[in-house]
């Protein structure tokens, strides 16, 4: 697939949707924070690939039955209806709280063996999916994160009817949902529902490569013990004190008949385009060796070297190589976005991305 010479234009699916979603701002350590996963970010990445001749596509409306295949439907339906459910309550008016976010979570730690029941009001409720503070969900946060998957299934369907090449401009981002729960700025699995929809079209093996520069916990979590969905992850390494915190470690490879077929590559702070080429290079070797039929690759670009959410030294030159590497594996792709929050370069390094895959 892979081909010499100038990148070739690439479909791009959006939504002009996945703009409504407002987290207006992210409780960190017990503190309101502005938020960083801003709708500014969809028009900043559409503007650099329509410079670049990418075509916009408008994303229509995709079923459910890939969606569902990831995800449990209490959470589906949560996320629905969590927000009319919060302002029918007493928030905004009692605190200034127009968001929905939880104030306790029904932990181990906290039911310890208690037979646990649904809590009734939505501010406890939403402890049962949420798993932090910072992922709150606003009046349009579940048209957005719909759109979003509408926008990844967009792509594969373009895959599957013979494109090489599909960009999702899915946003909100979604790698960190896992099957049950929310948390990392992240609502419902774009990426996830992307493979299960080239599953659910017949292809028998499906990798997904992810880039971002935090560990993808949901897809690895939804996957984690399937053989026939790949997971590789290249991130900085959790254990030095980066989000998710308790899981990406190298020694994370799978469970039951899926053992084998997750890997993470954690990097230190401060890795550039050396270890992090080195480590993208080795997940594409790796899927291009497991029989794989398509590609889905998460593309975060928050790696970057400017991006102020990790400590990777990443350049937009490491990013059009990683899609070189990526395009030997000579697959079929959809390429998901993820990550990514310097608006003044974001752009740049989803098209640097694209033009080294599309060569």
């Amino acid at each position: 697939m892979s081909q010499s010479g100038a990148a070739r234009a690439v479909p791009v699916v959006w939504s002009p949707t996945t703009r409504e979603h407002d987290p207006r701002h992210e409780v960190w350590v017990g503190v309101a924070t502005d938020g960083t996963e801003v709708a500014a970010r969809v028009d900043t990445i559409l503007e650099a690939l329509r410079a670049e001749g990418h075509v916009l596509l408008e994303a229509t409306p995709q079923p459910d039955e890939p969606m569902l295949g990831v995800h449990d439907g209490e959470l589906v339906g949560f996320l629905r209806g969590a927000s009319e459910r919060w302002a029918a309550g007493p928030y905004a008016a009692l605190v200034g709280q127009e968001r929905v976010v939880p104030y306790l979570f029904p932990t181990p730690a906290m039911t310890a063996g208690l037979p646990a029941r649904t809590a009734t009001a939505v501010h406890a409720d939403a402890g049962r999916f949420a798993y932090d503070t910072m992922t709150l969900i606003g009046p349009g946060t579940w048209p957005a994160a719909r759109a979003a998957v509408d926008c990844a299934l967009g792509a594969v369907e373009l895959v599957l009817d013979g494109e090489p090449l599909a960009y999702a401009l899915s946003r909100p981002p979604g790698h960190h949902a896992t099957p049950t729960g929310f948390g990392g700025s992240c609502y419902l699995n774009n990426a996830a529902v992307a493979a299960q929809a080239l599953r659910m079209s017949g292809i028998e093996r499906v990798a997904v490569v992810d880039l971002d520069a935090h560990h993808g916990n949901g897809t690895s979590a939804i996957f984690y013990e399937r053989p026939d969905v790949l997971y590789g992850s290249v991130h900085v390494d959790p254990a030095a004190g980066w989000f998710p915190h308790y899981v990406g470690h190298a020694d994370e490879l799978g469970a039951g008949p899926g053992e084998g077929a997750n890997r993470n590559l954690p990097l230190p702070e401060g890795a550039g385009d050396g270890p992090w080429l080195d480590a993208v290079g080795t997940l594409a070797d790796w899927v291009g060796a497991a029989g794989c039929g398509a590609l889905v690759v998460s593309l975060g670009v928050d790696a970057a070297a400017d991006d102020p959410e990790s400590p990777l030294e990443v350049t937009a030159e490491g990013y059009r190589i990683a899609g070189e590497f990526l395009a030997r594996t000579d697959l079929p792709a959809v390429v998901v976005q993820e990550g990514g929050y310097h608006l003044p370069t974001l752009g740049g390094l989803v098209a640097a991305y694209l033009s080294g895959h599309a060569t």
